[in-house]
């Protein structure tokens, strides 16, 4: 199983880490180009220190309790995901349905492709 991140759209909301029962991603500081690019997403997909400008206009002014785009992350939110264990995942899902940025795709061992879309 491979599963990336699309840092541009990644709003840092943390949800992917959270509902993910296999460990499979990690939230990076958005300054440290090489930990947040350190899944296997293609270069379009790499972060390069600017958000996805449709998902950050969608997202940067709403009070929900989270930080997104904060540089950093405190523990609930903010910095990047990223997919570092991808080949623990199970297929359950359950990032791609939490995902706010709708960023995270998975390609399984047939290579299905999977990408996340918003509840």
């Amino acid at each position: 199983m491979d599963v990336y991140v699309d840092k541009p759209k990644c709003t840092g909301c943390q949800h992917c880490k959270d509902v993910c029962p296999v460990a499979v991603f990690e939230m990076h500081s958005r300054k440290d180009m090489s930990a947040s690019n350190a899944d296997n997403a293609p270069q379009e997909m790499k972060w390069d220190g600017k958000p996805h400008a449709d998902i950050h206009a969608k997202w940067a002014n709403v009070n929900d309790g989270h930080k997104h785009y904060a540089d950093e992350n405190d523990g609930t939110s903010g910095g990047l995901s990223v997919g570092v264990n991808g080949s623990s995942c199970i297929l359950c899902q359950a990032c791609l349905i939490e995902c706010e940025g709708e960023c995270i795709h998975i390609i399984d061992d047939s290579g299905n492709k999977y990408q996340s879309i918003y509840k």
